[in-house]
């Protein structure tokens, strides 16, 4: 937990409460977090985009791997009235996904590990079959992806397809991910096992044909939204969806 001490000037002029100021020596703060990162509580407090949204403080309630921030905001609502807000936001950067397939098998290439979140709530075991992905770490989208697809898959892939971008939990979670697609070549070698060691990855690498990954979606034996999403995608406007409504079926 950061430490912080309350300020009885407030955070500034024509404001409630107090304001909250880190005790020195804070990780990730003014000093260096485990992952070297400081000044993490000035996220959001210069945003000006938006003329009814007043951000007063940042707090860095927990820093590791990734950052928890409690956000207090002065909101403007529609009938006028301003309101005072807090929320929380988890910040684990932004990553990329990607729907591996082959047009001429009507197969795709899919990961099963576990997932301990799924796990505690819920899921049988917490095996889940997801699409390659990762976080960009400091990459760009496309070359992220190729990376984690080759990490997760064993498989190398170049030309790869930008779909769209989409905000996967935004009342909680600043990530934004990238949703990518690209065939893959069955006749390459392939690998039964995956992942990065050194991180405790152990991934299975499953491939399916296409039509039974969507009946896995309908009874909810495929449960992971960033998958079902890419084959929706597969299925309405990619590779294996109506030739009538297709772009592919004009190239």
């Amino acid at each position: 937990m950061t430490g912080y001490v309350d300020s009885p000037a407030g955070p500034g002029p024509g404001t409630r409460g107090t304001a909250r100021h880190a005790v020195p020596g804070t990780p990730g703060i003014d000093t260096p977090d485990p992952r070297g990162r400081t000044g993490l509580d000035r996220q959001g407090r210069d945003l000006d985009g938006n003329d009814r949204v007043r951000v007063v403080d940042v707090e860095v309630l927990a820093c590791d791997w990734s950052v928890l921030r409690r956000t207090t905001f002065d909101y403007r609502h529609g009938d006028g009235h301003v309101s005072r807000e807090r929320r929380e936001t988890y910040d684990r950067g932004d990553g990329a996904t990607i729907l591996l397939y082959d047009p001429d098998r009507r197969t795709v290439l899919l990961t099963r590990q576990f997932r301990l979140p799924a796990y505690v709530n819920g899921h049988p075991d917490g095996m889940l079959l997801e699409a390659a992905a990762g976080l960009l770490d400091g990459d760009d989208p496309p070359a992220a992806i190729r990376r984690e697809a080759a990490e997760e898959t064993g498989r190398v892939v170049h030309d790869v397809e930008h779909l769209f971008d989409a905000f996967m939990s935004p009342g909680s979670v600043t990530e934004r991910l990238s949703f990518f697609a690209a065939p893959y070549d069955a006749c390459a070698p392939g690998v039964d096992t995956a992942g990065v060691a050194a991180e405790g990855e152990d991934i299975a690498v499953v491939e399916l044909p296409f039509a039974e990954a969507l009946d896995l979606v309908r009874t909810g034996a495929l449960a992971d939204a960033k998958t079902v999403m890419l084959l929706q995608w597969a299925a309405l406007d990619g590779p294996f969806g109506p030739p009538a409504v297709s772009p592919r079926s004009a190239r």
